[in-house]
């Protein structure tokens, strides 16, 4: 396991006999056993259960904790609209021991064939928001799942949550998030594992920084080199070293030309003092040279740049899914004949439809699927309702809401 060889690094770099690794709870029933998370929070009788596989039916959840304890209630948190799992559920038990007992005999069981997550239900989440006690680890070996994290990590305290990053088929990332209940335990397993070799592998473990306080770091990184484009052509070396010698001590300017001597109207701009390039770019970005707005930030590397843009990216390919969720309908068995102007003409009576399209190869013949969108998610359903299932021209359609690349091949691969 990985923690016992964590732990027999750690002890002989110190001199000290290994510890023996945490004993797990026994199995029953079949049940895989996990390793207790430490003292039980006064009445938890809660428990949240993530990663659940899409398919996962209260009915399956309450057989597989029936058998721990007594249960009050099992719900599964579903899509209002499309009424699909969010892929968590929250269970109550009748007392904190049965609760505590299933946290730690079911723990990471495969369910559908997918390991469940379980962990305490905090209904404040002001513990949960402020990221007290949560650190982040990278450099993982892909063997490393859930389960062989929070072993690794349940030697230094009680955990509340703990996760490997996963892709859509279920893959790790290479890093992953664990969140203690005090910062005293996240401090202790950041000192004692920072660095550590885990399955040959060394990681890196420190404390989780949220997306905001990440960019925070980054646009608070200290620059001396000042990138500056969108330049008349007519801008030579002197005119910028004119025009940002003001703000302090230059070491080079330099406009960039071609292989013909011609401006590319971008430069760069090394200041001695990193202070004066910041109030260089502070001033000067959006100020207007020969009728020109220059453009003025820190200079980047190729590997900044894109890892900038791959953000801004995926920020707004997330934020036209989101827009479209619930809208946006998939119909395959589609028979040849029926047109972008007939399929829109079969799903108008249920709303407003605002795009509608065949899916064609590139010689015009149909591949007997399309798209349709609505206008709200409500007449989405509507047609889902009635559509699904029903003849046309001797074909019955398949109706469902449109998934994303990702989505499906997730889905695929659990079936």
């Amino acid at each position: 396991m990985a923690q016992i060889q964590v732990q027999r690094q750690q002890a002989a770099a110190t001199g000290a006999a290994a510890p023996p690794p945490p004993q797990s709870m026994p199995t029953q029933n079949g049940m895989a056993g996990g390793v207790a998370t430490g003292p039980i929070p006064l009445g938890s009788t809660s428990l949240y259960v993530g990663d659940l596989d899409l398919n996962v039916s209260e009915a399956q959840l309450a057989d597989l904790f029936g058998q721990v304890g007594q249960l009050v209630s099992i719900r599964v948190c579903r899509d209002q609209t499309t009424r699909r799992s969010l892929g968590y559920a929250y269970i109550n038990f009748t007392n904190g021991q049965e609760a505590a007992r299933a946290l730690e005999l079911l723990n990471f069981t495969p369910l559908n064939n997918s390991p469940i997550r379980i962990m305490y239900s905090h209904r404040d989440p002001s513990l949960r928001k402020s990221g007290a006690g949560n650190i982040y680890i990278k450099n993982l070996d892909k063997a490393i799942d859930h389960k062989a994290l929070h072993d690794t990590f349940s030697a230094f305290g009680n955990i509340l949550s703990c996760k490997v990053a996963t892709d859509a088929s279920g893959q790790s990332k290479g890093y992953g998030f664990v969140q203690f209940d005090t910062e005293e335990a996240a401090k202790n397993a950041i000192d004692k594992l920072n660095g550590m070799l885990i399955n040959d592998k060394q990681v890196y473990v420190g404390p989780f920084l949220r997306k905001q306080e990440r960019d925070s770091s980054t646009s608070n990184t200290r620059f001396n080199n000042v990138f500056v484009k969108n330049l008349s052509e007519s801008t030579a070396d002197e005119d910028l070293k004119n025009v940002f010698g003001e703000y302090g001590s230059i070491t080079s300017a330099v406009v960039m030309r071609d292989g013909d001597g011609k401006s590319r109207c971008f430069g760069f701009v090394n200041f001695e003092n990193a202070d004066d390039a910041a109030k260089a770019v502070e001033a000067l970005n959006g100020e207007k040279f020969d009728d020109k707005e220059w453009f003025v930030a820190k200079a980047q590397k190729k590997s900044e740049r894109e890892q900038e843009l791959k953000g801004r990216f995926e920020q707004s390919m997330k934020e036209a899914v989101d827009k479209y969720q619930g809208l946006n309908l998939y119909i395959k068995n589609l028979d040849d004949t029926i047109s972008d102007e007939m399929l829109k003409e079969m799903f108008s009576e249920f709303g407003t439809v605002t795009s509608c399209k065949v899916v064609r190869d590139p010689s015009g013949v149909s591949k007997g699927s399309g798209f349709v969108a609505f206008a709200t998610p409500e007449e989405a359903s509507r047609a889902i309702n009635e559509m699904n299932g029903k003849m046309i021209v001797s074909k019955p359609l398949y109706v469902a809401h449109a998934q994303r690349k990702e989505e499906r091949r997730a889905r695929l691969q659990v079936q």
